[in-house]
């Protein structure tokens, strides 16, 4: 059987795959409770706060989309890229689902190589910030430099309540215009 029950308490049917009874709360509250890196970093650190750090570096019409570039993960969990590599099926499968998030979403594909490149700048400060010392280098992060700031990890709920925010912050923006007064939250002013 191929259906799985969702944090909102409805089903995914991954055969199509069908996603269209997953919710952005579905996404926030998977990928905040999501460890990257399988788990082996110094402190916990969520798929969701990478994700709303993601979006907060990329120019601003981008922004959106950059929030979910790996909403998939809310269906397939987040799996390093060593392993994915070596599971082609897999690979198809979050390819498949990925593709009609990005549909229902709206997320424009492909996602544009500025999102991807915000996406390795992130990997090379949670290297330096919140993985062990390291004596092999990576090869994918060879020429990228890891942002100035330093980061602190948030709490699950920090991460599902701040990725949520995020949302609604990029959405109203985009109903009421750049130049909305936007809060901390992410509502209208």
């Amino acid at each position: 059987m191929s259906n799985y029950q969702t944090y909102s308490g409805d089903y995914l049917d991954l055969s199509g795959p069908d996603v269209s009874a997953l919710t952005v709360n579905d996404i926030a509250h998977s990928l905040s409770n999501q460890c990257r890196f399988n788990g082996h970093c110094q402190a916990f650190y969520s798929v969701a706060q990478h994700s709303v750090l993601v979006s907060q570096i990329v120019p601003r019409e981008l922004q959106y989309d950059a929030l979910f570039h790996d909403a998939a993960e809310a269906v397939t969990g987040d799996m390093t890229h060593p392993i994915k590599r070596m599971l082609l099926d897999f690979q198809a499968l979050e390819d498949e689902v990925e593709e009609a998030l990005f549909a229902q979403l709206g997320v424009t594909t492909p996602l544009d190589p500025a999102i991807k490149q915000a996406d390795l700048i992130l990997l090379a400060t949670e290297r330096r910030d919140l993985m062990a010392e390291q004596t092999l280098p990576w090869a994918m992060l060879e020429g990228v430099e890891p942002l100035s700031e330093v980061i602190s990890p948030w709490t699950p709920e920090q991460a599902k309540q701040r990725f949520q925010a995020r949302y609604n912050q990029l959405v109203l923006r985009e109903r009421y215009g750049p130049n909305v007064a936007l809060t901390e939250q992410g509502g209208a002013a």
